[in-house]
């Protein structure tokens, strides 16, 4: 198996038990989430293990590890990104699978269980023209970046609000928004698959001062992101550099 085929196995799999695991409406909110997270970083592991056994695994829900550091392949996952949305019955949740190599996002597979979509990084194109007058731009929905009133003035933008940092990024995928903007800190789980799955798309997706995104690090803190189409990622960093 490719390791693109199991990255889109292993995400799909994972949202597949992540939806029964709703359906059965044995446990609600918070406590669903908790469970949630557990299962389907389990079956992800464990998945990984049989089949890349050499390969360490940063996961936001295991204890990191720092032999990482040392090997140039390392999968990144959040077996569920946007905890608080599947736990509040929302569409807007996803699975993130990666592989970073020498650091950078080589390839990766994002679900959106709730919608029936997994996107993997070598099987995307970047969306057609939306033909909107006003470009929109996707901000967190718990933690919207301070300056996102000024940044859609500049662009002459509309914002709108979503959950899961993966979700946010699709939605530029699949033509819904053309920018999504983060400032205030994530992780590498946050946004590595999403950002293999941009770039293999041909969309940007950079750091907010337009330096590359880089992954396996000591500290997995990434402060900032901007995915998007390329015309309009140019101009909102010209203001973020500014």
């Amino acid at each position: 198996m490719t390791d693109e085929d199991l990255a889109a196995r292993l995400a799909e799999g994972a949202g597949r038990l992540l939806l029964e695991l709703r359906a059965s409406s044995f446990l609600e909110g918070a406590a669903l989430g908790m469970v949630a997270d557990k299962v389907a970083n389990s079956f992800i592991l464990t998945a990984l293990r049989e089949w890349r056994p050499a390969d360490p695994v940063l996961s936001e829900e295991s204890p990191d590890h720092k032999e990482r550091l040392a090997s140039e392949r390392v999968w990144i996952i959040d077996p569920l990104d946007g905890t608080r949305e599947y736990g509040e019955g929302r569409p807007d949740w996803a699975v993130h699978v990666a592989l970073a190599v020498a650091g950078e996002p080589r390839l990766g597979a994002v679900a959106l269980p709730a919608l029936g979509r997994v996107y993997r990084s070598d099987q995307v194109s970047a969306p057609a023209a939306s033909g909107r007058e006003r470009p929109l731009i996707v901000v967190s929905r718990t933690r919207p970046p301070a300056e996102v009133t000024e940044l859609a003035a500049l662009l002459d933008a509309d914002l709108i609000e979503m959950g899961s940092a993966g979700a946010k990024a699709m939605a530029v995928l699949a033509g819904d928004v053309d920018l999504y903007y983060h400032a205030g800190g994530q992780h590498e789980w946050d946004n590595c698959a999403p950002a293999a799955v941009a770039l293999g798309a041909g969309l940007h997706a950079s750091r907010a001062d337009g330096s590359a995104l880089a992954y396996n690090r000591a500290d997995t803190i990434v402060p900032d992101l901007i995915v998007g189409r390329p015309e309009l990622a140019a101009r909102l960093l010209a203001f973020t550099q500014r």
